[in-house]
């Protein structure tokens, strides 16, 4: 990873609860961008302990690793170009570790205001069609497929 430009690995945590409710966030800078939480490693971390630090960061929630559902998914996608400028010049693309973990049941979180504006529970199907990014939706998608974590 280049000095001062974010590393083009990241995760994706789908948040749930056993009947199929999901985490949704939106982005503070782009309203009407609903996602799951997500964020980019930081030099010297592993996926799973990303995706431990963003679930915090994003939620206040305090999960412990083994609690996380790390899937056979990895997503190489195009970043967009308003994010671009984040990213070494070179750099086009992204690799994104997908996780989940599902609760027993729904509860309140704490955003991180400078990330996001709002945040709800969804059901899945409602979810999967609010998320703006396809690797998102096609995650949401998949979880009435799986066992809970």
């Amino acid at each position: 990873m280049t000095a001062g430009y974010k590393c083009p690995e990241s995760v994706l945590v789908v948040i749930y609860t056993t009947d199929l409710q999901v985490l949704l966030l939106e982005r503070a800078k782009h309203p009407g961008y609903w996602q799951s939480v997500t964020g980019s490693r930081e030099v010297g971390e592993s996926f799973l302990a990303t995706a431990v630090r963003e679930v915090h960061e994003e939620t206040g929630l305090s999960i412990k690793p083994d609690q996380l559902r790390v899937w056979p998914v990895q997503n190489r996608y195009t970043i967009m170009p308003e994010w671009r400028h984040r990213y070494a010049p070179e750099v086009t693309h992204n690799l994104e570790q997908v996780f989940s973990i599902c609760l027993p049941t729904t509860c309140d979180i704490q955003i991180a205001p400078d990330e996001h504006r709002a945040w709800r529970w969804t059901p899945w199907k409602d979810a999967a069609a609010a998320c703006f990014s396809a690797s998102n939706r096609e995650a949401i998608l998949q979880l009435p497929a799986i066992k809970p974590s």
